[in-house]
């Protein structure tokens, strides 16, 4: 499911645990696991560079507070501007 992009993702590879909550939750499919592991041993997410709808599902599914950052596309000025709240959402 490919909309149109409307901002894009940062993970931070110190603090991914590779669990894959992210890559199996994002709609457009933007997200996969890197082959290369990190200084713990995991295989960190990253942003496929396109398709992201910064619809957040990613950030607010990743156990890690701080492994992902979502940016939206401001609509003049086609700036990215943070959506992190710095808070996850309560568990159930």
């Amino acid at each position: 499911m490919a909309g149109q992009m409307r901002g894009k993702v940062t993970v931070d590879v110190k603090e991914c645990k590779g669990c894959g909550l992210c890559v199996e939750s994002c709609p457009p499919k933007c997200l996969e696991l890197m082959p290369e592991l990190n200084p713990y041993g995991a295989h960190p997410a990253r942003y496929t560079g396109q398709d992201c709808t910064a619809c957040g599902i990613c950030f607010y599914c990743c156990p890690e507070p701080g492994a992902i950052t979502v940016y939206r596309i401001k609509a003049k000025g086609k700036a990215f501007a943070a959506v992190q709240g710095g808070e996850h959402a309560a568990a159930l």
